[in-house]
């Protein structure tokens, strides 16, 4: 299992190119508006770390609730990890 700054990179790495964003502006305060993330990226997103790490992610609760960057990466990594621990 990678450490938890791995896998923010790699959640990073992956919203940068499937939302078509420069990964330097997926700061912690950028905003979902900020990178002009639309919902269908966001679909595109969690489809590809659903692919990535073999895993389900259902968009609700604190994906929903997410705001800015870090909520977003801290409830995808969440549910990264409580996926893998069923595994």
């Amino acid at each position: 299992m990678t450490d938890n700054t791995q896998l923010i990179q790699e959640i990073k790495e992956v919203i940068a190119s499937e939302g078509m964003v420069d990964i330097s502006k997926i700061t912690p305060d950028a905003t979902i508006e900020s990178l002009d993330l639309k919902s269908v990226d966001i679909v595109m997103i969690l489809t590809a770390l659903e692919e990535k790490f073999n895993v389900y992610i259902p968009m609700d609760g604190s994906l929903q609730e997410a705001k800015d960057v870090k909520s977003l990466i801290e409830a995808l990594a969440d549910q990264i990890q409580k996926e893998r621990g069923k595994q």
